[in-house]
């Protein structure tokens, strides 16, 4: 559907102003969708992506200045999320032997399992991206990537 009929804006100042809010719009309804996906195992998009960090990770420790490095929403709270996360006993948080001001964040084994379980919701994150092409995925990532630039 045209951006034209999903906000009822007939028209746009310009072509970027249109590419903007189309740009916005999208981003929520994706966000929206995985949220609502997400919300059925008890986690929250931030959440997922902190745990997708320590799988990769994993076994090594991380930070939470390295999750902050890592997040795709720079807004939100590691701390508060690895609480959270913690709470739920998807991570462990340990002092660092090395540093003791440090603190070590590790995915637990039942983290590792909820992530195996969502791997497959996660791929249907995808949908709307299906109506690409491979090509014209390339193409908006590599236009993305050039609107930041």
């Amino acid at each position: 559907m045209r951006i034209e009929d999903e906000i009822k804006q007939p028209a746009f100042k310009d072509p970027y102003q249109k590419a903007h809010i189309n740009v916005m719009f999208t981003a929520g309804w994706l966000g929206q969708r995985q949220a609502a996906t997400f919300r059925s195992y008890g986690i929250t998009p931030p959440q997922f992506n902190i745990l997708r960090i320590l799988r990769g990770q994993h076994p090594k420790p991380a930070t939470v200045n390295l999750l902050i490095e890592r997040m795709l929403d720079k807004t939100s709270n590691a701390s508060r999320i690895v609480d959270k996360l913690e709470v739920k006993q998807l991570v462990t948080r340990t002092t660092c032997p090395s540093n003791r001001r440090a603190v070590d964040i590790r995915i637990t084994e039942a983290g590792m399992t909820l992530l195996q379980q969502m791997d497959d919701a996660a791929a249907l994150q995808i949908m709307g991206l299906q109506n690409l092409t491979p090509e014209e995925a390339t193409q908006l990532s590599a236009l993305l990537d050039k609107i930041r630039d």
